[in-house]
């Protein structure tokens, strides 16, 4: 498959803003919530408002982590070349021992997102995943094996790029 790697990534930060949006709004709530007249304290144990606190300055940190995986997107260079070893960057298909196609984009951040591209799935996957860490540096045609809880998988790397 012929992919538009700049087209792939335009769908990731896509959907990390969305991903942004929905932790801005969480972060709103939870201010909202703490400054609320409801939560004022009605006496020593009453910790409701400590809670929500807590709560919103977690959502806060959750913004700004968001804030820092998307600019790392923003910022990844698109290297579209063909014979590529598997690095960050990096389109691969698998095949799987069932000869069905799997698809990935490793990427720096954000492993399990998938996002749609031309009607298919593909997963983000990080290289410190298990099946990231099989990957770096192989080539396309080569076999993978991936041992994960005893059970052990074989995979063809079909494409790179």
């Amino acid at each position: 498959m012929n992919v538009n790697k700049s087209h792939l990534i335009a769908l990731i930060v896509q959907a990390l803003e969305a991903k942004l949006q929905v932790a801005y709004s969480s972060t709103q709530r939870a201010i909202d919530a703490a400054t609320d007249e409801e939560t004022v304290p009605e006496h020593k144990y009453d910790t409701l408002a400590l809670e929500a606190a807590y709560l919103a300055h977690g959502q806060a940190m959750r913004v700004q982590e968001c804030e820092q995986q998307l600019s790392q997107f923003r910022a990844m260079p698109i290297v579209d070349k063909q014979g590529l070893a598997v690095s960050v960057g990096c389109y691969v298909e698998l095949e799987d021992e069932n000869e069905q196609i799997k698809r990935f984009f490793i990427a720096p951040n954000n492993g399990g997102l998938c996002v749609n591209y031309d009607g298919l799935d593909v997963f983000l996957l990080t290289a410190e995943s298990p099946m990231g860490k099989a990957l770096m540096g192989k080539h396309q045609d080569d076999d993978i094996e991936l041992v994960i809880a005893g059970k052990r998988t074989e995979y063809y790397l079909v494409t790179v790029c």
